[in-house]
């Protein structure tokens, strides 16, 4: 009877978990560092991303929107920084970016295997520009690509993910 009884208890506790209401305790509360206390924020806040200028997929680079498009003709992609508004260019300090791509498949089920493509600055003026390009064989398969920007912008090391 004891076992059984007991046995009971332990199924209801795991039902209904184990709260104790009647605690006094303050509540433990993440300290965030206060650099990163924006950061946090505007993660929390973020609105999801529309399409960008050039039709293209937006995410967050660093502190920037950046859009990622592709020419599957000229096997070649593009980095363009754009502003909050997510339409107009905006001209960074960068001179080269790394976009890294995860394996993927073409519709047809083709695998298209993961690549590093350095992006390069194509309309630079006075060390800034807002178009980065780069090209890879695997960028003329027409797929969904996703994967991950890093580089130096504006002084400051930056990584964005993206996917299409």
């Amino acid at each position: 009877m004891y076992t059984k009884s007991l046995g009971l208890f332990l199924a209801a506790l795991l039902v209904t978990g184990c709260s104790d209401k009647g605690t006094t305790d303050t509540p433990k509360t993440e300290t965030v560092q206060p650099e990163k206390q924006n950061e946090a924020t505007s993660t929390e806040e973020h609105a999801p991303h529309g399409s960008g200028p050039n039709g293209g997929v937006v995410f967050d680079l660093g502190k920037y929107h950046a859009e990622f498009t592709v020419d599957h003709p000229k096997h070649e992609c593009m980095i363009l920084f754009i502003s909050n508004d997510e339409k107009t260019p905006v001209a960074v300090t960068a001179t080269d970016l790394t976009l890294t791509t995860k394996e993927t498949k073409t519709e047809e089920g083709k695998v298209v295997p993961p690549m590093t493509v350095k992006l390069v600055p194509q309309d630079e003026t006075d060390g800034k520009a807002t178009k980065f390009v780069g090209t890879d064989p695997g960028i003329g398969n027409v797929a969904d690509f996703e994967g991950t920007v890093l580089g130096e912008v504006d002084g400051k090391p930056s990584q964005g993910e993206f996917k299409e």
